[in-house]
């Protein structure tokens, strides 16, 4: 049986954010350790989508064609970009779960140290994780052809809103995480793969079906493609709804959002564990 001993919080608000930015980087580096020493995870979650884009985009892509004209896998690279830090949720569902299952998290909260440093440990270790993919994913984009036509400083804003919505599905899947066992967790892409695909991910919406494409356009993840096409300066039309129309905001509309409601939700569920 875990004995559970209660850490001595902080009094005021700046040591007890300072107890758990210091805790949660603790935990973050542990994370990275156990990533570095385990290379077959590394080389699953780098090898998928480097197959994805040379499968949709050499196998599949020369039969595509882009509503309003345009190169395909220039049009392709931002929906891949997208849909990799979406799927990250998986490996985040997944690590947690295990976690938990294999009496980590129990250890965790037998510890004086803060809780909610440990959910923002997780946190810190996927975003570090996923920059090094996104910084991948887009060489490989370099390499088939792609590119950003409008300056570097609209590309690296293009890289913030993917690595903003990978940074609130982190919550998403600590959250999921801590309520679901590891096998529930590892089918959850099931759900979740058509969801990355009914969006304007490899087609527009314009050219799906009048009841899909309508889901398509306000899918959060065809906010953050449309928003990310424009930036690179790549081709895409979105169509002419609100949400077509209005895709920066709600790219970075979705992702606080979700972050908002997702952040104090998996604080909560941890500390309520085992109760």
């Amino acid at each position: 049986m875990t004995m559970l001993v209660a850490p001595a919080v902080p009094r005021t608000w700046g040591e007890r954010l300072r107890w758990t930015l210091t805790d949660g980087w603790i935990i973050a580096r542990s994370n990275l350790v156990h990533w570095v020493r385990n290379p077959a995870a590394i080389l699953n979650l780098l090898l998928y989508p480097v197959v994805m884009v040379l499968l949709f985009g050499y196998v599949f892509g020369s039969a595509m064609n882009v509503a309003g004209g345009g190169d395909y896998r220039e049009f392709l690279m931002p929906g891949m970009f997208a849909q990799t830090m979406t799927l990250g949720v998986m490996s985040t569902m997944i690590v947690v779960t295990t976690g938990a299952a294999r009496g980590i998290t129990d250890r965790y909260r037998s510890m004086p140290i803060s809780q909610s440093g440990v959910v923002l440990g997780r946190a810190f270790a996927d975003m570090v994780n996923s920059v090094l993919e996104l910084a991948i994913l887009l060489g490989c984009g370099l390499v088939v052809g792609w590119s950003w036509h409008r300056g570097i400083g609209n590309a690296l804003a293009a890289a913030g809103l993917l690595l903003l919505l990978r940074f609130a599905l982190i919550w998403v899947g600590i959250y999921l995480g801590l309520i679901l066992t590891p096998e529930s967790a590892s089918a959850a892409w099931m759900p979740l793969l058509p969801l990355t695909m009914l969006a304007n991910t490899f087609v527009s919406p314009a050219q799906m079906p009048g009841w899909m494409g309508v889901i398509a356009e306000w899918n959060p993840l065809s906010a953050t493609v449309a928003a990310c096409r424009e930036l690179f300066g790549n081709p895409g039309w979105g169509g002419d709804s609100w949400a077509a129309e209005h895709a920066l905001p709600l790219a970075i509309g979705w992702p606080v959002l979700f972050t908002l409601i997702f952040l104090p939700l998996s604080a909560r569920r941890y500390r309520r564990l085992g109760r």
